[in-house]
């Protein structure tokens, strides 16, 4: 196979030695819900049956061939995946369907769509992306196919605008969705289809009694989801004083040494994933775990050579039949990951055919996929090594508590409580707090203009703001339910020496670290710049001015909505001659709207807002000082600026009155 991108209706043949695919529905939008599906048909384009169609409501196929492994956020957006035995799918299915729905949108709203065959070592066999999608609410992206005894991949690209349940009627699927089975949804509807009466009497009454009544579910599948309602915040109500303290279910009475806080911890998070399954599958989805029952455990020895190791805790999560296992290794505060101890991890792993090593501590990768520690790459030929940061954790847990529709309060109090207890300072477990060792030394450079590329602090400076940036971003995903993503051009969000290179670069040059955050349905990106020549923060956002009226118009458009922008808010207006530029703070445009436009001859095309923030004063990189006055920084401005931006949304065109429509077509006639 030359290359794994596929085009529509072309194919590829799949290597003969593959035994498992896993097929990865995936899409950059993780605000919107696609739901992956697998239909095995047979030579006549049909199901054999109901069982052989694979979803949400349906897990795996009769024989265990095909399995809907549920949907997990990355941070390139979300994805669904299902799993392919292929030597156990039976010999009259001649081909697998793989397609994508959703229950409420079109798929035209969802952008770019990808489908990926992976085989069991994770190499892609073939890909397929498409943005062809319009008003369809289901789309058949591809086949596995047999051909001459051998399985091929078809790229397909074909939708359905009555969604999953006019799909899954077209192959042959009997589809209920009636009103009557929705009201139904925790019973089973069945009707009677045998049975024998028997007349005897009971206190003298002559009564009918059913015998041998034989009852059958109800023919049809129901593709429709059942909706879960949010529930609240247990309320404590009982306490006699404002000083009475409830109980905490994660207690930090007591915590001593590092090994002590790691413990606690790493129990604390294994009991509140086993409690709360949602947040389990939140967690174990970023290790790559299919969806199902997750169950965790502690400090488990494992014998290597001649002696043991023993990982911090054990995850396994069990899905139609399989049980997916990572070993867990847990530093809290600033302890630190070590090459030897993960590798022994990924030996034992290998050994008993796990899936992964996952490690936990206050390092936050600067992007998906990176590692704190570099382990050597002989030793992930069967494993795969995964990290997540503190930080990550305690995000997760604060989007689940807000956005995440949690419907049992226990629930809801036991996931406060951890995040209670891990964002107490002797928990071990922060989040952002300092920009490192190298920050001071860095910040001197700048102001000497002695900073230069090769400069090792420099880079590691480069590296911890890019973490920052990306700390920015899962903080307001939590606080906004919407995924935030710490944007780089394409060319250095997968390289992170050429990132660190360009941000050291750029350092050296302007003495400014920047960073842009690409909030979705916001008007524009945000985009924090510190700047450590003069000590100063501002955030700015771009937008586009309407494309119709004067420019006095286009601007009082802008000013409505900047209500509670601060005064000192910079107004800069571009206009369609690149020349032409002007600038004034809001507090002027406020008072003369044509402060900003007088004397302009050209179109104004767009406006840029930018808020000055003062820098922490404390010259070392801490919460207190540098970090603490970004994250200010980006919330106020959000809030105040870039939350009440709506884009400019042209007038539907105004219907002229029906006597002079009727004089302009009789007009028309005669000419």
């Amino acid at each position: 196979m030359s290359s794994p991108m596929l085009a529509k209706g072309q194919n590829v043949s799949l290597p003969e030695v593959t035994s498992v695919l896993d097929i990865v529905v995936s899409w950059v939008d993780s605000d919107r819900d696609l739901d992956a599906s697998a239909l095995l048909v047979g030579v006549d384009d049909k199901v054999r049956s109901d069982a052989d169609f694979v979803f949400y409501n349906q897990s795996e196929s009769a024989e265990a061939a095909v399995r809907y492994l549920g949907s997990s956020s990355t941070d390139e957006g979300k994805q669904e995946r299902i799993s392919i035995q292929l030597a156990s799918v039976p010999v009259d299915v001649v081909k697998i369907v793989i397609a994508g729905s959703s229950s409420d949108l079109a798929l035209g709203e969802f952008g770019k769509l990808a489908l990926q065959v992976r085989d069991q070592s994770g190499s892609v066999l073939g890909e397929f992306i498409t943005a062809d999608a319009d008003t369809e609410r289901a789309l058949v992206f591809g086949e596995i196919y047999r051909r001459d005894g051998s399985w091929k991949l078809r790229a397909v690209g074909q939708g359905w605008q009555s969604g999953l349940a006019g799909l899954a009627a077209d192959f042959g699927v009997d589809v209920d969705d009636s009103e009557a089975s929705e009201a139904t949804e925790d019973i089973v509807v069945a009707e009677v289809i045998e049975a024998t009466t028997r007349t005897v009497a009971a206190d003298g009454e002559i009564v009918e009694v059913a015998l041998n009544t034989v009852y059958a579910p109800k023919r049809g599948v129901r593709t429709k989801k059942p909706t879960a309602k949010k529930a609240a915040m247990p309320q404590f109500t009982l306490a006699g004083a404002e000083t009475w303290q409830s109980a905490r279910l994660f207690s930090i009475s007591g915590v001593g040494s590092g090994e002590e806080q790691e413990k606690r911890a790493t129990s604390a998070l294994i009991a509140t994933m086993q409690a709360v399954r949602p947040f389990a599958r939140a967690i174990c989805s970023r290790a790559g775990a299919p969806a199902g029952p997750f169950e965790g455990y502690l400090e488990v020895p494992f014998v290597k050579g001649e002696g043991k190791v023993i990982p911090d805790g054990v995850f396994r999560v069990s899905r139609a039949g399989h049980v997916w296992t990572a070993l867990l290794e847990v530093k809290t505060g600033s302890g630190r990951l070590q090459k030897e101890q993960l590798e022994n991890y990924l030996d034992v792993a290998r050994r008993h055919k796990y899936e992964v090593v996952l490690s936990l501590s206050n390092d936050i990768p600067a992007s998906a996929g990176e590692l704190p520690v570099e382990v050597s790459k002989s030793k992930l030929t069967k494993v795969a090594l995964r990290h997540i940061s503190w930080s990550e954790i305690i995000h997760e847990a604060r989007m689940l508590l807000s956005h995440g529709g949690l419907t049992d309060p226990l629930q809801v109090w036991i996931l406060d409580e951890f995040v209670r207890y891990l964002t107490h300072p002797k928990s071990g477990a922060t989040e952002f707090v300092d920009m490192g060792r190298h920050w001071v030394a860095v910040r001197d450079s700048v102001a000497a203009g002695t900073l230069r590329l090769s400069d090792a602090k420099g880079l590691a400076v480069a590296n911890t703001w890019a973490s920052l940036s990306r700390h920015l971003a899962l903080r307001m995903t939590a606080e906004l339910g919407a995924s935030v993503k710490y944007y780089l051009p394409r060319k250095l969000s997968g390289d992170p020496q050429a990132r660190n290179e360009y941000l050291v670069e750029r350092l050296a040059s302007t003495g400014t670290l920047a960073a842009t955050l690409r909030i979705p349905d916001a008007a524009g990106d945000l985009t924090v710049e510190a700047d450590l020549r003069t000590n100063k923060i501002q955030c700015s956002t771009a937008i586009d001015a309407p494309d119709d009226g004067t420019a006095l118009k286009r601007t009082s458009w802008l000013i409505k909505q900047l209500k509670d922008a601060p005064a000192e808010t910079l107004v800069e207006a571009v206009f369609s001659d690149a020349a032409e530029i002007s600038c004034e703070s809001l507090a002027t445009v406020r008072g003369d709207a044509k402060s900003l436009t007088a004397g302009r001859a050209s179109v104004l095309a767009r406006f840029t807002l930018t808020a000055p923030t003062k820098m922490g004063s404390k010259r070392s990189g801490s919460a207190a000082g540098f970090i603490g006055s970004i994250t200010d920084g980006v919330d106020e401005f959000y809030r105040t600026v870039l939350q009440p931006l709506k884009p400019w949304v042209p007038s539907a065109p105004e219907a002229g009155d029906r006597e002079s429509v009727a004089v302009a077509d009789t007009r028309a006639k005669r000419s």
